[in-house]
């Protein structure tokens, strides 16, 4: 029988790996200490195997799952994705830059 369960186990894990990294709770307010520590976030829909709206918040090892109404989080997530989207566009600028300069050598 026990061989039978770890089976069904395993073969549900492969199935629905996600199932378990579902936020079933959410805190509603998050101090502006974890917030200035936060390295990326993700956005977890209320459809299929997580049935709760939230924000996962990610740094150095640990999660935080918060209400995605919240102002501060809103705001937060606009700064990253803000400050995300210049960091690119400055490195494709720079690569540009390098690029044009080599060729400029060259002749």
């Amino acid at each position: 029988i026990s061989v039978l369960f770890l089976t069904l186990l395993f073969l549900f894990l492969a199935l629905f790996p996600g199932v378990f990294n579902c936020c079933t709770k959410i805190s509603d307010e998050i101090p502006k200490g974890i917030l200035r520590r936060v390295e990326r976030f993700e956005i977890q829909k209320a459809h299929g195997l997580c049935h709760l709206e939230a924000v996962i918040l990610h740094m150095k090892g640990k999660k935080f799952c918060v209400n995605p109404w919240n102002r501060k989080i809103k705001k937060m997530m606009k700064k990253m994705k803000h400050k995300i989207h210049r960091s690119k566009s400055h490195v494709r600028k720079l690569r540009r830059t390098r690029i044009t300069k080599q060729k400029e050598q060259k002749q």
